[in-house]
């Protein structure tokens, strides 16, 4: 028997998920019984042939909400197989693989856990190797006792000027490909109110998305979404704020409860713990027919990643005058040296693909209406 290469078996396997991907576009388009639930339909009757590049752009656009699914009269068991959801997360990830820099690192969406789990303890060695001399010592609450400022600010620095390298050529590369020809400051604009309000996962009136298993409509996918995005946000924001006390202030770590920094980062943690959390949940409660089982695990490392940068945050400002001061940093430092590193190659990149996605059909919405 000739033997066929693995090389070959995934180019065929990449074609016959855009072929169907491309398939069931077409049926949506003929039958449009769901034009009025996101922004995904109503790009598709935009268009009347389909191509790889659209499949890229529409399940960009989509944002897993269910409706569809349980709308939808040729949804499994029914021969035709439309499940618009979990084709379109599937061609996601083919497309966070597809416009990655550096390809030969494309293969960690395919192998998530296990990718951010060796990196986080790699990362983990080394910080243990450049400040064991810590852990013996009373540190006062210092975390300079720890490890040096320098250490801190060359590390991070660096591989965040690196990682936002990588993340703009990307996203360069996709907007490049689904076409971008056009778009002006308003569409922009648009698209980051979309954003935002996550406008496509409130369904009818904000009323909420089917998801998880269409027994009720619900919002609760859309809050732990916000949750986890503007705690985010805030921790972001905690640091740029330190980072301006330290440099500019010349006011120094550490910073009482209700200074801006430690509010702002509390509050995010809080809220990130919340968000990670609650999507986790509800990913374990949603119908399989929503989900490409060989995506879970892109969508699990990063919500374990967010959770654990957040959990450790907060323990570190609870327990900052207790001896385990130096452990608590050390595996802070360490999820939030990795996190920086996996971010091009995780599912954090759906936050940038889908917002360019959401300013392309925020553009094609604006020569539609002028029409």
């Amino acid at each position: 028997m000739k033997k066929v290469s693995k090389d070959k078996i995934m180019i065929n396997d990449k074609k016959a998920l855009y072929d169907k991907a491309i398939r069931l576009s077409q049926i949506c388009n003929a039958c449009r019984y769901c034009e009025g639930f996101c922004a995904v339909f109503p790009a598709m009757e935009k268009r009347r042939d389909f191509d790889i590049k659209d499949m890229d752009y529409l399940a960009n656009l989509c944002h897993q909400c269910g409706e569809c699914l349980y709308a939808c009269q040729y949804a499994p068991p029914h021969e035709f197989d439309i499940t618009v959801a979990r084709d379109f997360s599937a061609v996601r990830k083919e497309s966070y693989k597809k416009f990655t820099t550096l390809k030969f690192l494309s293969s960690a969406f395919e192998k998530a856990g296990l990718v951010t789990a060796v990196l986080l303890l790699i990362v983990l060695a080394v910080f243990i190797g450049i400040t064991s001399g810590s852990f013996n010592k009373d540190v006062s609450g210092n975390f300079y006792e720890v490890t040096s400022y320098n250490t801190m600010v060359s590390l991070f620095g660096i591989f965040a000027l690196i990682t936002l390298i990588v993340v703009v050529i990307s996203c360069v590369k996709f907007a490049r490909s689904i076409g971008f020809s056009g778009v002006r400051f308003i569409d922009w604009m648009s698209a980051l109110k979309d954003a935002l309000t996550l406008k496509n996962l409130g369904g009818h009136d904000y009323e909420g998305c089917t998801f998880p298993n269409g027994e009720n409509r619900s919002n609760l996918r859309r809050y732990f979404h916000h949750f986890t995005f503007y705690g985010f946000l805030l921790c972001f924001i905690a640091t740029c704020l330190a980072a301006f006390y330290d440099h500019i202030l010349n006011y120094h770590a550490p910073y009482p409860f209700l200074s801006a920094p430690k509010l702002f980062g509390t509050i995010g943690g809080i809220s990130l713990l919340i968000g990670c959390a609650g999507l986790f949940v509800l990913k374990l409660k949603a119908d399989p027919e929503l989900l490409d089982v060989k995506s879970l695990n892109v969508d699990y490392a990063l919500i374990f990643m967010l959770f654990l940068s957040a959990l450790t945050g907060l323990l570190l400002m609870l327990l900052r005058t207790t001896p385990v001061l130096s452990y608590i940093l050390v595996l802070h430092l360490s999820t939030i040296l990795s996190f920086f590193i996996i971010v091009p190659y995780s599912k954090m990149m759906h936050l940038f693909y889908r917002y360019l996605a959401l300013v392309k059909n925020a553009r094609e919405c604006r020569l539609n209406t002028h029409n």
